[in-house]
């Protein structure tokens, strides 16, 4: 069993029907206000707003969160022709992650899902939906919330094809996230993208200033990241040669 698992059975049998009578009041509340006809069995009802997920969880936010969490995976979960969650309302999904986060901040479940399950569906419009999601919540918590960016960029580098969507989750790590434990890789991942745009100045400069901040103590790092830099004043040597 799971710690997820073991921190839900703990929970006790009258806060679990509490909070989900509140949700299914809701949620029974929000589908009266559309016609019948436009109810099917997979919409995603509108998002509680966070102050009713704080009030049904009676104290208890942290159970709150992942009892909404495991309601919002139950939705489309078997998906349409094999591919789950592709016809949800990705508008009203990042709605309820953002009231999740909103009642948990510490909870790293919700923006793993985004990254890792709603994000990854063939569905470059869903997908771009919940990477922006993410860039909004990365700006809340940069140094929890980094990795969750780094992914989001990895999607829009070699996902989406969007170097310039890649570029600037890219630039957000470097410029927000100043925790000790980020990895290199994080740490020059600006780069990488830079020099596959072609902007080999801009990825000299950028190293450059890296090297220069102090930021990288490592002495294998720093001996990566001199030779690195050294091959892309090369390239911008022999870019320059060939040009004339």
């Amino acid at each position: 069993m799971s710690r997820d698992e073991r921190a839900l059975s703990a929970v006790p049998r009258w806060l679990w029907l509490t909070l989900a009578a509140g949700l299914a009041a809701q949620i029974g509340w929000q589908t009266t206000l559309r016609p019948a006809s436009a109810i099917q069995a997979r919409d995603l009802p509108p998002a509680p707003r966070p102050a009713a997920l704080r009030l049904a969880s009676l104290g208890e936010p942290q159970a709150a969160a992942r009892l909404a969490m495991l309601y919002l995976q139950a939705f489309d979960l078997q998906g349409e022709h094999g591919v789950p969650y592709q016809r949800l309302d990705y508008a009203r999904l990042t709605a309820w992650l953002g009231a999740i986060l909103d009642i948990d901040p510490r909870s790293q479940y919700p923006l793993f899902s985004a990254a890792r399950i709603y994000a990854e569906v063939p569905d470059p419009a869903r997908s771009r939906i919940v990477l922006e999601f993410i860039y909004r919540q990365y700006l809340q918590d940069p140094d929890r919330r980094w990795p969750w960016m780094a992914h989001a960029a990895l999607l829009a580098k070699h996902r989406l094809k969007d170097l310039p969507l890649a570029l600037r989750y890219a630039a957000a790590i470097d410029r927000w996230t100043t925790a000790s434990d980020v990895p290199l890789w994080a740490k020059q991942m600006e780069v990488f993208i830079l020099e596959d745009m072609n902007e080999l100045e801009a990825a000299r400069v950028m190293l450059g200033g890296l090297l220069e901040s102090g930021r990288i103590t490592d002495p294998a790092e720093v001996r990566f990241l001199r030779e690195r830099l050294e091959q892309l004043e090369e390239r911008l040597r022999t870019s320059g040669k060939s040009a004339h």
